[in-house]
Order: C-alpha cells, then sequence, then structure tokens
C-alpha cells in the first residue's frame, strides 16, 4: 500500500475546488452577518463527556474518540458543531435575550452520510438562540435559502416536517431506545408492513396515526390530510399549525412535506426543514428547532433556551454551484530594474493579483486568467493587455 494513500473518503481539495470552496465561505458568512449573526470558532476537539452531552446516539456512533495524552481523559473529534455552539450560548456567553450565531469549520465522521460522500464535511451553519417562536423557525430557513441563492444555487425546493408529530403519536406509550429506534427507522424508510409489526402492541389511535405518516407526503393538500387522519391534540395541533404559517411565507421556492421524516440528530424538537436543488440528488442542507439543547450546559443559569438553525457541507454546496468564472491577474517579469518591486506592491495593494515569473520557469497556474502585463515603457512601469497565447 501506498504511503501517501488516503483513508476511505478522506480526500486533498485541490487548487479549483478549494477556491471555490473558500469564496463561498467568505460569501455565506457575510450574508449570515448582513442578518446579524455573529461569528464563533468552536475547536476541533472537546472531552467526549461535553461534546456528546445530549445529542443522542446517533452522534455518538459518528464521532471519532481518543485519549488525551496530557490528563488520560477521553477526547471527540466533533461530528456536528451545533452541540459546541448551544455550549457557548449557555456556558459561555450566558446572554438573557436573542443571541445569533454563526460557524465554519470542518467536521470529521466515522462512516460517510452518503454514498460517495466524505468523512471531513466543512460545516457551515447559524443557530438563533432565545426565541421560541415560530419568526425565528422563518428568519432561519430564509437565511438558510439566501445562502444558497448567494452561491447561485437555483431550482431550490423545501420539504418540512416537525419532530412533534411522531412525539405526540408516541405519548405515553414505554418504549425501550431499541424499539423507539427501530420505529423511527420504519418510518423514515416508509416501510408500512415493518412499521405495522412494529406496532402491533401500540394503542390503537396510535398506531393508526404511525401507519398514516407513512403516506402523508407530498404538497400543501397533506396537511388538511394529516387533520383528518391523525388523532388531535395539543401538539400535534401545534405542529401543523407552524408548517402552515411557515409554508405560506416562503417565497419563489416550491414546498413539500413529510411527516414521517425523522432523518438527523435526536435532539431536534419541533419544525424541520430540509433544502435542495435539482443539481443536486441529497438535500443541500438540513436544520429546524431543538429547543433545550443547551440546557445541560447551564450549571447554575437557567439556559433551557429555544433554539432553531441550519447547517451545510460546503464540499457538497461547491459540486451543486456553477463553476466561477477564474480571477483575473496580472503577469509580471521578475527583474532588479528600477521601480519593479514598488510597482508590484502598489498593484497588490489595491486589490490586484500579480503573478511574477521567476528567472528561467514559466508559472504553471490554473486558477488565475493573466489577461494584463506589467511592462516598462518610457522608464515607466504601466499594465498592458496581454498578448495573444500569454493570457493564463
Amino acid at each position: 500500500m501506498s504511503a501517501w494513500l488516503l483513508p476511505d473518503h478522506i480526500a486533498d481539495v485541490l487548487p479549483s475546488e478549494a477556491r471555490h470552496i473558500e469564496e463561498l465561505r467568505r460569501l455565506l458568512l457575510d450574508t449570515a452577518r448582513s442578518y446579524g449573526y455573529e461569528l464563533v470558532i468552536p475547536p476541533m476537539i472537546e472531552h467526549l463527556e461535553s461534546l456528546l452531552t445530549g445529542t443522542g446516539e446517533a452522534l455518538g456512533l459518528q464521532t471519532f474518540k481518543l485519549v488525551d495524552q496530557l490528563s488520560g481523559r477521553s477526547l471527540g473529534l466533533r461530528a456536528d458543531t451545533t452541540p459546541q455552539v448551544a455550549r457557548i450560548d449557555a456556558h459561555l456567553l450566558g446572554r438573557k435575550g436573542i443571541t445569533r450565531l454563526a460557524y465554519c469549520g470542518p467536521v470529521l465522521h466515522v462512516r460517510p452520510e452518503r454514498a460517495h460522500g466524505t468523512r471531513e464535511p466543512l460545516q457551515l451553519g447559524a443557530e438563533l438562540y432565545g426565541h421560541a417562536g415560530r419568526e425565528a423557525d422563518l428568519e432561519i430557513l430564509s437565511l438558510a435559502l439566501d445562502c444558497l441563492r448567494a452561491a447561485s444555487v437555483d431550482n431550490l425546493s423545501v420539504d418540512l416536517a416537525d419532530a412533534r408529530i411522531v412525539k405526540s403519536l408516541l405519548a405515553g406509550i414505554p418504549l425501550e431506545e431499541a424499539a423507539l429506534h427501530d420505529v423511527h427507522a420504519a418510518l423514515a424508510a416508509k416501510d408500512e408492513s415493518e412499521l405495522a409489526q412494529l406496532t402491533r402492541d401500540f394503542p390503537p389511535s396510535a398506531r393508526k396515526g404511525l401507519l398514516a405518516l407513512v403516506q402523508l407526503y407530498g404538497d400543501e393538500n397533506i396537511l388538511a390530510e394529516a387533520q383528518k387522519r391523525l388523532e388531535p391534540s395539543e401538539a400535534m395541533q401545534a405542529a401543523l399549525s407552524d408548517l402552515k404559517w411557515l409554508a405560506a411565507r416562503l417565497e419563489g421556492v416550491k414546498t413539500t412535506f413529510d411527516l414521517a421524516d425523522l432523518r438527523g440528530y435526536a435532539y431536534y424538537s419541533g419544525t424541520r426543514f430540509s433544502v435542495f436543488s435539482q443539481s443536486a440528488g441529497d438535500a443541500l442542507l438540513r436544520g429546524g428547532r431543538y429547543d433545550g439543547v443547551g440546557a445541560v450546559f447551564g450549571h447554575k443559569l437557567d439556559r433551557d433556551r429555544p433554539a432553531v438553525g441550519f447547517s451545510m457541507d460546503l464540499k457538497q454546496i461547491v459540486r451543486a454551484a456553477p463553476t466561477l468564472a477564474l480571477k483575473t491577474a496580472i503577469r509580471a517579469p521578475w527583474s532588479d530594474a528600477p521601480g519593479l518591486r514598488a510597482a508590484v506592491a502598489s498593484l497588490r495593494g489595491r486589490g490586484e493579483t500579480v503573478v511574477c515569473a521567476l528567472p528561467g520557469d514559466e508559472s504553471e497556474i490554473d486558477e488565475f486568467h493573466c489577461d494584463r502585463e506589467l511592462k516598462e515603457v518610457a522608464g515607466q512601469w504601466v499594465v498592458q493587455a496581454a498578448e495573444e497565447g500569454r493570457t493564463s
């Protein structure tokens, strides 16, 4: 085996993709800042009990674990940034009012989440803490859509769900963790026969409602159908009302519903969403409400705060976004001629890219379009259009 062979589903990012990723990172974080979101940079590694507190088994199975050589304690490499941002809001900031936070950084997964996917996503996201109303859900979803539009990803569609629907149907039914996992898996797979077997001993109304969820996906008519087929409860009515309200305020995107959708981590507590595009087979981003996720970090403070957010993998977004045009640049010679270095420094100071040709070698670059050249004319260094055949 070659010493240079990387682990499965881990890859180098070469110049063209790296440039696109970096430009999108800046653009999307600026989009979040335009909404009033503050940037945070959580650490890549934490004590395991802190990293996985309150997140559920799914995230634990995706987390790389190791031992700290300094303390002997178990550490984890983050598989998701949301719990870390919740810790920052609850334990470090401790604000009483609304807090808007954004982040971008790599995460590591034990296994890829999709076929041909990476185990090292570059996760970008935003979180809003302190507002329990659906207005916050609308803001975070609007920001998510604006981020994708800023990346020039078009033909967007939003799929909506709500964790309260399944929780309402299962309320009062004593289930062990393994049995609950199997029910969730059958719902996500829309496996009606498996779900019928798993719920054979459930109360009739709950069993009927869970089996109905398998069929409750599609356009806005699904909400009216759900009102007829699902046992009414306060949580159920609130969930359906919020979904209808939210969908009515989304403009320029197709909206669908999947009331059995349970994909993602266990901390979701309310409205959930996935955003798709015709240019990508899988969801480009996911998000939703996860009230109380920071409560375990609050110590003496009451930090059981409402929260809503989203995250995406910038590496996946790059594959769905159109290719960026090359950045224009200026080619400069290398010499000790008077004024050359000062001219190059001046151009770079004004934001220009200047590529110097080192003695005896031509620059081999794929990421810049050298459409101009720096030439000496009558003792002055001036920028002129590049000669034919010398624009790359």
